[in-house]
């Protein structure tokens, strides 16, 4: 008895991309370029003579590295500014923020999602009401505050209490910690999360810490990247409060560093150097946690 083996199948046809998909390819391209023109125009001109970034600007050279590159401005920049000083102090500052801001407001977004209380509906919408206050209209009585505000330091080996946060670097990060929208993303999220695993965990004799910490933060990926992005940027980005409260070089942030390029000779290289070194690490975050961050914003939106 002969065996008839099966005839090869026909390998599929490739679908042709319809002119809608080509076109919407073509304008996330241009889009994409559009905002990207800057960062390359920065980080180019950067590598380059004050002369030859003016000289470039006629033509498509200026975002082209071309030309006589160097790493002269990126050396002036150190000898200009205590660059690294700035540099910890912001990431510091940032980084102490970020793990407060993540810790804090969820501990105040589970209560006011998982727990069980009286006007807790009340509290929520108070919360998200501060979100329409502007910065600026605070400033100056938070400024007046935060003088007068005690604090712990070491005299002598002592403990004394002195007055007045000025000048000092929890001014910087503790007035920035309790943050409405990081309350209102973590609620939106723990929403999300079956109640039912509370229940569970109950019978097993957790406490409510405990479910916050063994459950519902474990599963809060997507709104901790989200939270630690949003909390790091305006920290990173800070120049307003930081000029206001901090007059000690030691203590500024890299923001407050631009102002020494640009008040007696500016060298336009130098500056496009030190704007290169305070951008990447913003950038390096938001490439990392992309996908989480806009997987958190989504389902804030729908969750509710």
């Amino acid at each position: 008895m002969t065996s008839v083996s099966p005839a090869p199948a026909r390998p599929g046809r490739r679908r042709r991309p319809s002119p809608r998909r080509i076109g919407l390819h073509a304008a996330r391209i241009v889009l994409a370029l559009f905002f990207a023109f800057p960062i390359v125009f920065m980080l180019v001109s950067s590598l380059k003579p004050d002369e030859q970034i003016f000289g470039d600007l006629d033509g498509i050279k200026a975002f082209l590295p071309v030309g006589h590159l160097s790493l002269d401005n990126y050396t002036g920049v150190f000898d200009r500014v205590p660059a690294v000083r700035f540099l910890l102090n912001s990431v510091g500052t940032s980084v102490i923020t970020v793990a407060l801001s993540i810790f804090i407001n969820s501990l105040a977004a589970f209560a006011l999602s998982r727990m069980r209380w009286r006007g807790k509906k009340i509290v929520l919408t108070a919360v998200i009401a501060t979100l329409i206050v502007p910065f600026e209209t605070y400033a100056l009585p938070m400024v007046w505050w935060v003088n007068k505000l005690p604090w712990l330091q070491l005299d002598g080996g002592r403990l004394i209490v002195t007055e007045g946060w000025l000048d000092t670097y929890q001014v910087q990060i503790l007035p920035f910690v309790g943050n409405a929208l990081f309350i209102f993303l973590f609620h939106q999220y723990f929403q999300s999360i079956p109640k039912e695993l509370d229940e569970a965990a109950v019978l097993d004799g957790a406490s409510w810490f405990g479910i916050y910490r063994r459950i519902v933060m474990p599963l809060s990926g997507p709104a901790i990247a989200t939270v630690a992005i949003l909390a790091f940027l305006p920290m990173w980005n800070a120049y307003l409060w930081p000029l206001m409260v901090v007059q000690s070089e030691d203590l500024r942030p890299v923001m407050i560093g631009i102002d020494y390029f640009v008040q007696t000779n500016p060298s336009w290289g130098e500056i496009m150097a030190y704007s290169s070194m305070i951008t990447v690490p913003v950038l390096a975050l938001f490439v990392a946690f992309q996908r989480a961050f806009v997987g958190s914003i989504a389902s804030s939106g729908v969750k509710g």
